[in-house]
């Protein structure tokens, strides 16, 4: 296996990654109000000597954190928000910290740490040899409502890289090179006339009417559509009582697609679906365009240097107590009998070998903004046992324990060591920006999210 200086460096302060995560996982922050997480990140990029710039084009909790000079450019894309309601104990029985509380169901409390603990130990390494390049950290707020990278791009943010790295924690030690898709949000609230429903319901105008109108509309365009288009909705309002006709409803929706042309014709779609229920029910309509994000891209070239580089650090070892924690979290998965009868479980409860993911996947991630700005790689460790459903308490338990931080160090050293390839033959980023300018057929990025759409702000 590789021996490097960053990886020495990663592993002697591998406390202060840990801590740093454990203060994330205590105080879990949702989207676009981690406040404290943004605050502890900006403090530990300062103790190892990054320039660091917070509010990063326009964001509040948004860190951009430099080092060195010249090229090869490499950015890291740290994330730290959490989930809503997903609040749960690191135990292995289902009970939250706080009944309703956010928790780290997605581990980003271990992304960014990772991502932050790969830049320290790159810079580290470079020091030593004395070799130029610019290491580049970004903390980005709000992946879980998919939005935050693309408020970032929109300001400009990620043009200045030649390579960008991503991670994430997950049930897998995993190459990503598949695409998800990317999607647009947006919040159709209708507006009509209250009225007495048993009385002189006559005189009302149901904007709940106009709303389920609206999802019967969009029911029947989902047969009309390519087969990678995914249309879903949840309703925010729908009146207060069943004798009063609802003046007020609100549903909120999400497209997704495999291409950014596809979410756009089949958005503008269901727009014409919203005012045509508007018009049907007499009501007024206004739509709440939340944001949107780009499926992500292809890079072979990244893809094969990281799995050569995740292939030359050590795994994690697992005390017998971890491996029972797992085990005991498996069992209790909906997709546990699944998971044996497929095999999954054969080589112990939490994944210990290496896979390379080509599929396309109907989840989505705003790494795929990045993607189309620069050419970009992904990996994935294991944090987690590996039947843990997705967005799960289970994800959140080992987020807040050794299993998820064993995960975490082992991707920042899988990141650092890609890394050091590029600043060591920058040729591989060469090929890949080839790579890259051939998918993107001539294509530039455009951000989905307009001007006029304001970033979201800390609630106080």
């Amino acid at each position: 296996m590789s021996q490097r200086k960053a990886f020495e460096v990663i592993d002697k302060e591998t406390q202060t990654f840990v801590d740093l995560a454990q203060k994330m996982w205590d105080n879990p922050e949702t989207a676009f109000n981690e406040v404290q997480a943004s605050k502890w990140t900006a403090e530990v990029l300062k103790k190892y000597g990054f320039e660091v710039e917070t509010g990063y084009v326009g964001l509040p909790t948004a860190i951009r954190a430099t080092w060195g000079s010249g090229h090869p450019v490499v950015g890291f894309l740290g994330e730290f928000d959490a989930l809503p309601g997903l609040s749960q104990k690191a135990q292995t029985t289902k009970e939250p910290v706080t009944v309703g509380g956010a928790g780290q169901g997605c581990g980003h409390n271990l992304l960014g740490a990772s991502c932050l603990a790969a830049a320290v130990g790159l810079k580290a390494e470079l020091e030593e040899k004395k070799m130029s390049g610019t290491v580049v950290f970004y903390a980005c707020p709000a992946e879980e409502v998919l939005t935050g990278k693309a408020f970032m791009a929109r300001g400009g943010a990620f043009k200045e890289l030649d390579i960008a790295l991503a991670w994430h924690g997950g049930t897998l030690n995993m190459i990503n090179n598949g695409v998800m898709t990317g999607l647009n949000s947006a919040i159709f609230h209708f507006k009509g006339r209250t009225a007495h429903a048993g009385g002189d319901p006559y005189n009302g105008r149901s904007a709940l009417d106009a709303a389920e109108l609206m999802s019967v509309g969009a029911n029947y365009l989902r047969e009309h559509v390519t087969s990678d288009v995914r249309i879903h909705y949840v309703y925010k309002e729908a009146g207060t009582a069943p004798n009063i006709v609802p003046d007020r409803a609100a549903v909120w929706y999400y497209v997704r697609a495999l291409s950014r042309e596809a979410i756009d014709d089949t958005y503008d779609r269901l727009v014409k679906v919203a005012k045509g229920a508007a018009m049907m029910t007499e009501t007024e309509l206004e739509i709440e365009f939340l944001g949107g994000c780009y499926n992500t891209q292809r890079n072979d070239v990244l893809r094969d240097l990281m799995l050569d580089s995740i292939k030359a650090v050590d795994k994690p070892v697992y005390t017998d107590e971890e491996l029972k924690f797992a085990e005991k979290l498996n069992e209790q998965s909906p997709t546990y009998e699944q998971a044996k009868a497929s095999g999954m479980l054969k080589g112990g409860p939490i994944h210990n070998g290496i896979f390379v993911y080509e599929q396309e996947s109907s989840g989505s991630s705003d790494v795929g903004d990045v993607a189309h700005i620069v050419p970009t790689g992904a990996v994935s460790t294991a944090t987690c046992n590996i039947a843990a459903p997705g967005h799960s308490w289970q994800i959140t338990a080992c987020a807040g324990m050794s299993i998820g931080y064993k995960g975490m160090i082992y991707g920042a050293k899988a990141m650092a060591e890609a890394a050091m390839r590029i600043y060591e033959d920058p040729s591989i980023a060469a090929k890949a920006k080839e790579e890259f300018d051939k998918r993107m057929h001539g294509r530039t990025y455009k951000c989905p999210i307009p001007n006029e759409v304001p970033i979201p702000q800390p609630v106080k």
